[in-house]
């Protein structure tokens, strides 16, 4: 009996601690296989550029552009035939683009080492540098593939992150860049006709998707936080945290267009989640106003940024495409008139402010 006892025992230790080498080197084969991968992406996407360079200093020290067609043509023939079709005239030809567009590998170095070379392509035919940046920086934090990042593009992230931006002025505790405007719920599968709690329940039910569209760095703390202000109870409708920001934000959902009085409880939730949630360590919260349309000029008027406040719409349908990208472009474009023209209303200030005290 104790024979077989021992036998047992031995065996069990055996296993234990053949389960702990196990996982010892299989982590270590992991972390291998990864830095791996990154060291030969990144020197793939650095050669894909060097090319580029070659290239474009080879055209530009002829000063010829009929020459540059030729000797590109004539280059990928013989690339193609060493190497395979990916030195093909139109694959030699991003790589003259990517070196163009990035003249410095060092602004690219880091999301080379994380993204495909298939990343990079999706941005090239992007307008501006902004743009381009937004989308490798988002695609970067968030590890996505060449889908994703022309998911991103296809709903115009950026421009809706520009139309978010353009409501922070100077004095805003919220980071630029922190939301969007207006939010795409169209994954939620809503019908024409809902009530909050419908919006509400449908966030929850697909958070994740939710989540996404909000952005990285956003996890859901509770829904329909309850507070207790001079015996009164009020309730939140959602609540997340931002691990990036270091901050609760708390978040309203509200049918139809932005009214004023929204301003005030949403500065309540604010002031009792500082006094009795935030935690060491973290900033003041900021708050999220989804309407399902907004009024620009109220919010200009309250300022409502200056208290750590964005209001931005959210659509629970997308109109076609071609409509789509002209709706965001001209919401975008009205958005950029007013940021300008309130601009110059606060150097106008500024310059009457001057004259006063020179004056004096």
């Amino acid at each position: 009996m104790s024979l077989i006892k021992n036998e047992n025992t031995d065996i069990t230790i055996i296993e234990n601690s053949g389960q702990i080498l196990f996982d010892k080197i299989s982590n270590l084969i992991e972390q291998s296989k990864r830095a791996i991968y990154i060291h030969a992406n990144a020197t793939t996407i650095r050669m894909y550029w060097e090319i580029g360079r070659y290239i474009n200093e080879d055209i530009l020290e002829n000063k010829r552009a009929d020459y540059g067609k030729k000797i590109v043509s004539h280059l990928a023939t013989q690339l193609t035939e060493k190497y395979g079709r990916t030195y093909e005239v139109r694959n030699l030809r991003r790589m003259m683009q990517f070196n163009e567009q990035f003249s410095d590998f060092e602004i690219v170095s880091h999301p080379a080492t994380q993204l495909s070379w298939a990343c990079f392509i999706e941005i090239l035919p992007l307008k501006t540098m902004e743009a381009k940046l937004y989308y490798l920086n988002e695609a970067t934090r968030g590890l996505i593939g060449r889908n994703g990042m022309r998911e991103m593009i296809s709903r115009k992230a950026y421009e809706r992150k520009e139309i978010a931006d353009t409501q922070i002025t100077a004095e805003s505790p919220i980071p630029l860049g922190t939301f969007k405007n207006p939010y795409l719920l169209d994954a939620l599968g809503l019908k024409d006709e809902y009530l909050e709690a419908d919006l509400e329940e449908a966030i929850l039910r697909e958070l994740e998707k939710f989540i996404l569209e909000f952005g990285k760095g956003f996890a859901f703390v509770e829904r329909q936080k309850r507070m207790i202000i001079d015996g009164e109870d009020f309730e939140l409708d959602l609540l997340f945290y931002n691990r990036r920001l270091k901050r609760l934000v708390a978040v309203e959902l509200k049918q139809g267009h932005f009214k004023a009085e929204y301003n005030g409880k949403m500065k309540l939730y604010l002031g009792w989640l500082d006094k009795n949630e935030r935690e060491e360590g973290e900033n003041a919260p900021i708050g999220l106003i989804l309407c399902s349309e907004t009024r620009q000029e109220q919010i200009e008027f309250l300022k409502l940024d200056r208290d750590g406040i964005m209001v931005a719409e959210y659509w629970t349908t997308l109109p076609p495409k071609a409509e789509f990208e002209q709706k965001i472009q001209t919401i975008l474009a009205e958005t950029r008139e007013r940021m300008l023209q309130r601009n110059l209303l606060i150097e106008g200030e500024d310059e009457n402010t001057e004259g006063v005290g020179n004056g004096d």
